[in-house]
């Protein structure tokens, strides 16, 4: 992320001006390739960045600022554009894409080829304000409103990660802030043939109406977004590439992963992963969860609870398991780290009271204490905290995987205006913290020459280039909560976030002995296995009370009986079986950032049917994946897209595209289907007869 910075934009002679003669009109200029226009104060720059896209700036009093806290790489591909003015208007056409200025100062966007209008810029009212409206709050900064028109019949996407359950997200209005959950990145992907980024980490909103699209920061020094033109599959590439693109996800972290509300104790979790290994099961990382620490922030093991780790990871080791540990980024007073960080300012700033943030349970008080978050947006307290992590987990256990929860981090009150961070103050900068943390592993991993993945409940724009898997966070237990991760997932793929997964059956609850919560286990397994990343997780019954005593119920594959648990011994199997492919969608990912999960759309985006498809995705390009989302359901109708041929991956029954099917779906099978004839390992090979050479 780009550090704060107070210079404006280099200043050269102006290569081109024109001062229009109407009373309201501005005047254009050229600036090392850049269009500018400025009137009644207020300066619009818009630069070439990147292939067919364009970024935008505008502010109130001076020149546009460089170096504010922000998604986009510091330096765009280099790319060919043409400026010019004619008839009191300028335009900047880069590739497919052109901007248009009117001499007020309103901005379009113009497919090049066709001058297709894409979006423009909408006035709130005819007289006054304009699009573009800013309210001073103090210090330089204003309450920011960037309004655009509405379009009849236009769908939007991405936006991160959400719960409402709608992939189409026209209608709607979201807050951009970051709760657990609830993942604001503001990457906005449109039917109209254009990808959006407001490129700006305040807390605000982004309303989706009928009469418009208003998007608003409530205290920040400029607007500033991106834009290109071009299908989705096109706007994911031109958008990773100016946004930075995950790594490539390390081979272990395509297999199973294990965990549960928590493992107490170095005996408890290898007893678990020993008896994986016992029933020749597949199993490539389980989880040390929270309270595995002396006090939150001490960032190490109670010896009490684990006495021997460097034992542990050898022995995890030898059956092919990555340990995986979970670092929070809160400090307890008790924390042997909380003194020298207060005093070094390494902690989130408040504006009143002490920097206390949140109360939490630690270990040897009876009740909870008043918790700090240190300040991931200063490059010093990441070193510091990489720091403890390096002497505690890396060097002597040569532990490199890290699940990074609560990194929104969870403030209680969330009250982003009593904060106040190293890059600027909560409002302005608050949505950029999971990203930031996220950084602070991948640059400490990075200079040890160490492959890069941590596991995070929440991200911002840009946190895939820091090797950012999302979870969807603590969520409920039944189907209504399953059906609504297909639209989440596919939102968080659309908004530039490859490596993204579900706490397996939810989170809250959920009794293994329960017929009911089998059947919604089982199905959520299946969508699981068709995931990114495939985890179980949850807390199951019988809960207890939160603090460091506590853990979840069973919540292994054999927890749920025999019948579930043979369903999900099958599908762990299938899951191994398609890990090569599952690297090879990954790969694409690191190289052209498409994401692996894909509304049917993103492939097929001339097919109008596509676009209204929210309860089934692509698996990568070849595998279609129907998710059972229904109680008692043993049948599924599936559309199949236009453009293609459709195998059933487990009978062989072909299909046309542009139909839908309904297709048998027992409890022991997910619907799926194979794209022109892709040659996957879905369906179990019989063992061979005897006689049949191997």
């Amino acid at each position: 992320m780009n550090q704060p910075a107070e210079s404006p934009s280099a200043v050269a002679p102006p290569q081109v001006s024109l001062v229009q003669s109407s009373p309201t009109a501005g005047t254009f200029r050229e600036r090392d390739g850049a269009l500018e226009w400025s009137g009644r104060g207020e300066t619009l720059r818009i630069e070439p960045w990147g292939p067919d896209a364009v970024r935008v700036r505008a502010r109130l009093g001076g020149p546009v600022l460089d170096g504010l806290p922000g998604a986009l790489l510091d330096a765009p591909p280099a790319t060919a554009s043409a400026v010019g003015t004619t008839g009191g208007t300028g335009r900047l056409t880069v590739g497919g894409l052109t901007a248009e200025v009117s001499a007020e100062g309103l901005v379009r966007f113009l497919r090049t080829a066709d001058r297709t209008e894409l979006l423009a810029e909408q006035r709130a009212h005819f007289w006054w304000p304009g699009p573009r409206l800013y309210t001073a709050v103090g210090g330089g900064h204003h309450r920011l409103e960037q309004r655009f028109a509405a379009y009849e019949g236009e769908r939007l996407f991405g936006l991160g990660q959400h719960q409402h359950g709608r992939l189409d997200q026209k209608g709607l209005v979201l807050d951009l802030v970051q709760r657990n959950s609830e993942v604001s990145v503001p990457v906005l992907v449109s039917s109209r043939g254009y990808t959006l980024l407001w490129n700006n980490p305040a807390i605000g909103r982004v309303e989706l109406a009928g009469n418009g699209t208003r998007w608003v920061a409530d205290s920040a020094r400029q607007l500033d977004y991106w834009i290109t033109a071009g299908d989705p599959a096109d706007g994911q590439r031109a958008y990773t590439a100016v946004t930075g693109r995950s790594p490539m996800l390390p081979e272990w972290a395509a297999g199973f992963w294990q965990c549960k509300l928590r493992y107490r104790t170095q005996n408890e979790l290898l007893a678990v992963a020993r008896e994986y290994k016992r029933r020749g099961l597949p199993l490539s990382a389980i989880v040390c969860d929270f309270f595995h620490w002396t006090h939150l922030g001490d960032w190490r093991f109670d010896p009490k609870e684990w006495p021997d780790p460097a034992a542990m990871v050898r022995e995890l080791a030898g059956l092919g398991v990555r340990l995986v540990v979970s670092v929070w980024p809160s400090v307890s007073p008790l924390s042997e780290n909380h003194a020298v960080m207060e005093q070094r300012g390494y902690f989130i700033g408040t504006q009143y009271g002490p920097a206390a943030h949140a109360d939490w349970p630690d270990k040897e008080v009876a009740s909870a204490v008043q918790v700090a978050f240190y300040d991931a947006t200063n490059p010093e307290a990441r070193d510091f905290v990489w720091s403890r992590v390096k002497e505690n987990y890396l060097d002597p256990y040569g532990i490199t995987a890290f699940w990074l929860d609560a990194c929104e981090p969870e403030l209680k009150p969330g009250f982003q205006e009593n904060l106040r961070y190293w890059t600027g103050p909560g409002p302005e900068v608050g949505n950029s913290y999971p990203a930031e943390n996220s950084r602070t592993f991948h640059e400490g991993l990075r200079a040890e020459g160490e492959e890069v993945l941590t596991l995070n409940r929440s991200a911002w724009a840009g946190s895939q280039r820091y090797g950012a898997a999302l979870w969807s966070g603590d969520i409920g237990t039944d189907f209504a909560t399953l059906r609504r991760q297909i639209a989440a997932g596919l939102n968080t793929a659309l908004s530039g976030i490859p490596w993204w997964n579900t706490d397996i059956g939810g989170f809250h609850g959920g009794d293994p002995d329960d017929p009911a919560y089998r059947e919604l286990l089982v199905r959520w397994f299946q969508f699981g296995a068709l995931s990114p990343l495939m985890r179980l997780h949850g807390n199951r019954e019988p809960g207890m009370p939160l603090g460091p005593d506590m853990t979840g119920g069973p919540n292994e594959v054999w927890s749920y009986g025999a019948e579930a648990g043979a369903i999900l011994e099958k599908y762990l199997r299938l899951r191994e079986r398609l890990r090569p492919y599952v690297l090879r969608v990954m790969r694409e990912a690191h190289e052209e950032g498409l994401p692996v999960l894909r509304p049917l759309f993103l492939e097929f985006p001339r097919d109008q049917a596509a676009w209204t498809v929210d309860d089934a995705y692509l698996f990568g390009r070849d595998l279609l994946v129907a998710p059972v989302l229904t109680a008692g359901a043993t049948a599924r109708t599936v559309y199949l897209p236009a453009g293609a041929r459709w195998t059933d991956a487990w009978t062989g029954e072909p299909y046309e595209g542009g139909t839908a099917v309904t297709v048998d779906a027992p409890l022991d099978r997910i619907p799926l289907f194979l794209r022109d004839g892709a040659d996957l390992p879905v369906a179990e090979q019989p063992p061979p007869t005897a006689g049949t050479p191997r």
